[in-house]
Formats: structure tokens, sequence, C-alpha cells
């Protein structure tokens, strides 16, 4: 069955955890989805996974589209979330709703997601009144990795607790179906899973919200460097990589591949006439 934000409201409802982790390519996203996966987040976290930037703001509309499309290809039943990236939301609302537009219309994303709270409230509502889902982003959002001095974790006194309750919110008043909460104490995280009657994500927010995501380099331990301190390793995907690759290298330096399991045949006859000088000229 086909998730949507109907079926992820339900699970909020009936207490079911819902599962989310990134993707972004075609044969990643058939996995996840073979897998089982609830829904799928295109995040602009490619920009660094994938690209191999510092940081996600260099990421532009058109990356966004080209991998969400790839992703939406193999995503099955699996709901698609798409990341809208820095600057294309936050310059206006028109610029808000036609970006929104185009990567639902481009990708086949079945959503998008947006950083901030309160004060794009007029953004979101607008998206969402285009007929376009939206999931929220609070606490930690990378877009605005400079104003807030880094990557850290956010709400930790009251007056900023007080701040993502608010654009926790915010959120849902304009209509988001959910909202992640990213870096975020999982005490405070709580209150707002209770205050919300939609569903919320964590990422390094505790267990207490409605659900999980993960980048799935990270999960799967492949992405080199450090790693946040809310990342689990669930498989050690990166190792068996290197690994084939080593044992490809060895196999290719020492003529052991091809073999002739892995090789294509053709008639002796043929080879014959060949070496006997008849080949058309």
């Amino acid at each position: 069955m086909k998730h949507t934000v109907l079926t992820l409201q339900k699970m909020k409802e009936d207490g079911e955890k819902i599962t989310m982790v990134t993707a972004y390519d075609y044969t990643t996203a058939a996995i996840a989805s073979e897998s089982g996966i609830d829904t799928i987040l295109v995040g602009d976290s490619l920009g660094m996974t994938m690209l191999g930037y510092d940081d996600t703001l260099a990421v532009t509309m058109d990356d966004m589209i080209h991998h969400a499309r790839a992703v939406t290809r193999g995503a099955g039943d699996t709901f698609v979330i798409c990341d809208m990236p820095f600057m294309s939301y936050q310059a206006s609302v028109y610029d808000a709703v036609t970006n929104a537009g185009r990567i639902m219309k481009e990708s086949g994303a079945n959503a998008v997601k947006i950083e901030g709270g309160a004060n794009i409230y007029d953004s979101i509502a607008a998206i969402v009144d285009a007929s376009i889902p939206v999931c929220g982003h609070i606490g930690m959002t990378p877009q605005s990795v400079n104003a807030m001095g880094g990557f850290k974790v956010q709400g930790k006194d009251i007056k900023k607790a007080q701040q993502l309750i608010e654009d926790a919110r915010a959120f849902e008043d304009a209509g988001a179906f959910m909202v992640t909460l990213e870096c975020v104490p999982s005490r405070l995280s709580e209150i707002i899973t209770r205050e919300l009657s939609i569903p919320t994500i964590g990422i390094g927010a505790g267990a207490g919200c409605d659900g999980q995501v993960l980048v799935y380099q990270d999960m799967l331990n492949m992405f080199p460097g450090h790693q946040a301190k809310f990342v689990k390793h669930f498989a050690e995907v990166g190792e068996e990589m290197r690994k084939g690759f080593k044992a490809y290298i060895s196999e290719v330096k020492e003529g052991v591949f091809p073999s002739d399991e892995h090789s294509f045949k053709i008639d002796d006859e043929v080879i014959e006439n060949l070496e006997l000088g008849k080949i058309r000229k």
C-alpha cells in the first residue's frame, strides 16, 4: 500500500513509529523501499554525501530535482519528501510556492521539506494552499549553520526551547503534515511531540518522537570522517565496499578476473578461420 500523508498521520494516532532514511539515487531508493522503509527523504545533505561540499548551502534546485527524480523512480510505495534548498523559499512567498511547485512537477516527490518555523509561516501556508504537502524542519537547521555558529544542539535554554515549541506549532497551524526535529534535547522533543497532532520525526532528538530519520551513509558507516553522536551504525557497508574494491583490484592485477565463467564464448571454427587469415578486407 502506498504511503500518503493520511497513512502517516494514522501511524502517529496508532502509536506506530515511522521510519525514514535519506536516499539520493534509484538503487538506494529501491533497496530502502523493498526493505519496508515508510518514508524516504531526498535531503539537501546530498551536498555533502554525494557532491562533496562542506555544507548544504551550495545545493541548487536543479541538484535536488535531479536526485529526487531518480529516487521517485525506485521508491515504489514509499512516501518521498524532497528538501527545498537554501534560498529557494527564504526571499519571498512567491519564490517558495514556485519552487515547491517545480519540485513536485519535475521530480515526482510526494512532499517538500522546509527549514524554519514561525518566521516563514506565510510561505508554509501558501505552499499548503497550493495543495503541496509540507514537512517542517526545526532545531538544528543546516541551512542556518552560519547564523547558528556551527552544528549545535538547539533549545537548551528556556527562551530557545519555547521558540522551538512555537516554531513547531507554526508549522502545524500553517498546515504542515509533519515536522522534523534535529539535534533537540530528548525531553523537549517529547513535549513537542505531545503538543502536536501531526507526526514528529527525530534526528538526534531522542526516542520520544513519532519516528526517526538517518542519513543512510551514516547509518551504514559509509561516510568518512567525524560521526555525529546521534548516529548508530546498523551495518558496516563502508568496510564491505573497501574489501570488495580491494579484492577486485587484486584479481584484475593478477589476471584472475575475468575467468571463463565471466567471459563469452565463440565457435572454434570462427577463430580458426580468423587465424588462417580469412578476415574480410
